[in-house]
């Protein structure tokens, strides 16, 4: 009885905001995932999406450099490494709750089509030493596009798009990280929540600064989630006139993580992931998907099962036991992670 008012409360909370998405034309726009791209077909766009994807600087630093960084009043402001047509999404905002020390960071990134950022969390974990940034994603909160009704421009029909603007979270993040640790900030963590899991998931599979992620509500193939998922149904009905679920896998993956699975098998890394096992936005069946992958590379993820569904996950009593388990995780991660690099063998020449 109690799970069947939980699925009811989750389908109500998700047709929050519904009426804004509408079908839109399905796109390629191949320059703006992979600069210097001539505009193509489906086919080739393919091709330089698997290309992206065995391409080790597709996620590097462009200009590589932390200048621009300016704080104020417990904000950060910094420019984007990548440049778009929305003047406001080029500056990137983030929000600093110190914790009183700089031995450990732990950098938030929010869902999609947030509309406050994580106070109580940042609250928790400053008044316990760890301080949190949390950092606005592309066309989100302080990078909104002017006149748009949700973030319709961070993930969308138009493929390249959306490829440009999760590089491009990824890369502000990457950025951000590496000033960080130039400011005499210790270790580093990340924490992402659902859409944000996939940039949080891609950073720490490419920036070896980070030595803990924790995943909230996330899954392998954003191809997958899309086209299966509750509040992306708009999107897979732009797409599915035009493509198949398995063109939409080999055009999105350099968004996969299950392509980078060995990258977050690394020894240096632990990994939490935490399910809602009545998720109808991120599917159940696509996370085991993930893990199965994980394991199959060497990972061995902390994972929290809670029977609860995507949105409910920030209801009582699902969110304390989130935030505990998280708890937990960024304290005693390091031990698990001592483990697994001795049991490396080691080579010396």
């Amino acid at each position: 009885m109690y799970h069947s008012w939980l699925d009811r409360w989750d389908e109500r909370r998700a047709q929050r905001g519904e009426d804004a998405k509408k079908v839109t034309h399905f796109v390629l726009d191949a320059s703006r995932a992979f600069p210097g791209a001539k505009e193509s077909n489906l086919e080739e766009f393919c091709v330089l999406a698997d290309r992206a994807v065995s391409d080790p600087h597709f996620y590097d630093e462009p200009g590589g450099g932390g200048h621009g960084f300016e704080r104020h009043d417990g904000w950060l402001t910094f420019p984007s490494e990548i440049a778009t047509d929305v003047d406001e999404n080029n500056t990137v905002w983030a929000k600093l709750a110190e914790g009183g020390s700089r031995d450990h960071v732990l950098v938030i990134f929010h869902h999609w089509n947030a509309i406050a950022r994580n106070r109580k969390i940042a609250g928790f974990f400053s008044k316990r030493g760890i301080t949190v940034v949390e950092i606005a994603m592309p066309y989100h909160f302080e990078r909104g596009r002017p006149g748009a009704l949700f973030a319709d421009y961070m993930l969308s029909a138009n493929l390249g798009r959306t490829i440009q603007s999760v590089r491009q979270a990824v890369l502000d993040g990457r950025k951000l990280i590496r000033w960080l640790k130039s400011e005499g900030y210790g270790e580093v963590s990340v924490l992402g929540m659902s859409l944000g899991s996939w940039v949080a998931g891609l950073i720490a599979a490419q920036e070896p600064a980070v030595s803990k992620a924790s995943l909230f509500l996330t899954a392998g193939s954003l191809a997958d989630m899309v086209w299966t998922g509750r509040a992306t149904r708009a999107i897979r009905d732009s797409l599915e006139p035009a493509m198949r679920l398995t063109d939409l896998r080999n055009a999105w993956g350099p968004l996969n993580l299950e392509n980078f699975a060995h990258n977050l098998a690394r020894p240096d890394l632990a990994l939490q992931l935490v399910v809602a096992t009545r998720d109808k936005v991120v599917l159940p069946e696509l996370t085991k998907h993930f893990i199965r992958k994980l394991h199959q590379a060497g990972a061995r993820p902390n994972v929290l099962e809670l029977n609860c569904g995507h949105y409910s996950l920030g209801t009582l009593p699902y969110i304390l036991l989130a935030g505990w388990s998280l708890k937990r995780f960024l304290a005693h991660a390091n031990a698990q992670i001592d483990v697994a690099a001795s049991a490396i063998p080691k080579s010396g020449i």
